[in-house]
């Protein structure tokens, strides 16, 4: 009995040990995303603010010129993913990571301490011009290195579980800049937000981003990576070049490339354009058009989980089939039904961001999965970025100009099931990697699935 009871006790330390491990590298992998988004949302809700303060002329003339800002980091999002990625291929995940992150949470407190445009004139709004690129640049970065370096770490059955996490950060760092935003707004009156207040939450950034590095420079590398350098020379490890990843994984680029069409066309119209399309178009006041998605954000929180245990048991492709068809069907009913009235709004807004999320819930298990490690982080980052630049990142302008130019308020349905064929095509040449192992240097799913 003695024997018995000490052989359960040493076989459950290991396992015990490796939960823990796993929980750490979820952990570190989602905190970058929440302070990527949570940049996103505090900028976003404190526009007017960050306008009136470091931009010149009327009120609309700066909020064009912040919104402009805003979109600066998009366009060098390519750049950073270029750069980071095959950076992380060939120095490992772990230590780009940790750059990222810093880089993001520095730029984003720098942010709040850029004097105003009375102090300084035009050297307000170019230092923010250059904190914006480098808060993009470093994002270049981020994503596809979080997931990959999320994906490499869960096994193999629960990958989808495990990457839903990164995803709830992603939401809860959006979600936490904009309530910290609005909460100063209502706590502090408009004046003082003007006068200073609109720079708190920007402060927030610097814990968040320490807490980030310490996790993530505290954990090892992923095992994926450790055992792709055990059985490959530095030299050739090093060898995949641009080049080469442009030449031998060109498919999975674009088949990646078409998949972050749908999601960010999406995402980009339900949690950034929708308040700017329920005030304006639909008549709701700035608070309530402001609380409405953020709700929505919330209840979206907590199906997140479910939907990626959900992926890991039928598949990323059935999941992504069922999103992709509900929204393309959903859109035009659920923007009309938004027109009726707040409750409307609710219930629509409510349906098209469940239906959005098992796309949401399963991304982070499943792009990183189309490529092989030696090239894994730096294609997930260059199809990523390069597609989100292009589509995800100009949806609310585009939505914005198209509702303008054809007095058509149904203009965000089409422009989301329109991004839903896309993803749907390529999704079609996609293959099914749930259960499939990382390891190696060949691409999954097109190895055997384990159970």
């Amino acid at each position: 009995m003695h024997y018995a009871h000490s052989w359960t006790a040493q076989s459950a330390q290991p396992q015990a040990q490796a939960r823990s491990l796993l929980r750490r590298a979820i952990a570190a992998s989602a905190l970058g995303n929440a302070t990527e988004w949570f940049d996103y949302g505090i900028y976003a809700y404190g526009l007017s603010y960050i306008s009136a303060a470091l931009f010149p002329g009327s009120t609309s003339q700066a909020t064009l010129f912040a919104l402009a800002t805003f979109a600066i980091s998009f366009l060098v999002r390519p750049l950073g993913g270029l750069f980071w990625g095959p950076l992380g291929d060939r120095l490992g995940r772990k230590h780009v990571l940790a750059l990222t992150i810093i880089l993001m949470s520095v730029a984003t407190l720098l942010v709040g301490l850029v004097p105003t445009y009375a102090s300084i004139g035009w050297w307000a709004p170019t230092i923010l011009v250059v904190l914006r690129m480098i808060q993009g640049f470093s994002t270049g970065g981020e994503y596809g290195g979080a997931a990959t370096f999320m994906a490499e770490y869960a096994p193999d059955k629960k990958r989808g579980f495990c990457g839903s996490f990164l995803e709830f950060a992603t939401l809860s760092g959006f979600s936490l800049g904009a309530f910290l935003m609005l909460g100063c707004s209502v706590a502090l009156g408009n004046t003082a937000m003007h006068a200073w207040g609109w720079r708190l939450p920007f402060l927030i950034a610097a814990p968040l981003g320490l807490i980030g590095f310490y996790l993530r420079s505290k954990l090892e590398d992923t095992p994926v990576f450790r055992e792709l350098e055990e059985t490959m020379h530095k030299e050739q490890h090093s060898c995949v070049t641009l080049k080469a990843l442009l030449g031998d994984y060109w498919k999975p680029l674009i088949q990646l490339g078409g998949l972050v069409v749908a999601l960010n066309v999406v995402n980009y119209v339900l949690l950034a354009y929708m308040p700017t399309f329920m005030q304006k178009q639909l008549g709701m006041s700035d608070n309530m058009s402001l609380l409405v998605p953020l709700i929505g954000m919330l209840a979206m929180m907590v199906f997140l989980p479910f939907a990626g245990t959900f992926s890991d048991r039928v598949g990323r492709k059935n999941v992504w089939w069922f999103s992709l068809i509900g929204l393309f069907v959903a859109a035009i009913p659920m923007f009309l039904l938004m027109k009726l009235s707040v409750t409307g709004a609710f219930i629509g807004f409510a349906v098209l961001g469940l239906l959005y999320v098992p796309q949401l819930a399963s991304i982070s298990a499943m792009f990183p999965a189309m490529f092989p490690t030696q090239v894994r982080y730096a294609g997930m980052a260059i199809a990523y970025n390069v597609s989100t630049s292009i589509f995800g990142g100009t949806a609310p302008m585009a939505n914005e100009w198209l509702v303008a130019h054809t007095g058509n308020a149904l203009v965000p349905a089409y422009y989301m099931m329109a991004a839903c064929v896309v993803g749907a095509i390529a999704l079609v040449f996609v293959p099914e990697t749930r259960g499939c192992s990382l390891r190696g240097q060949g691409i999954p799913g097109k190895q055997e699935v384990v159970g």
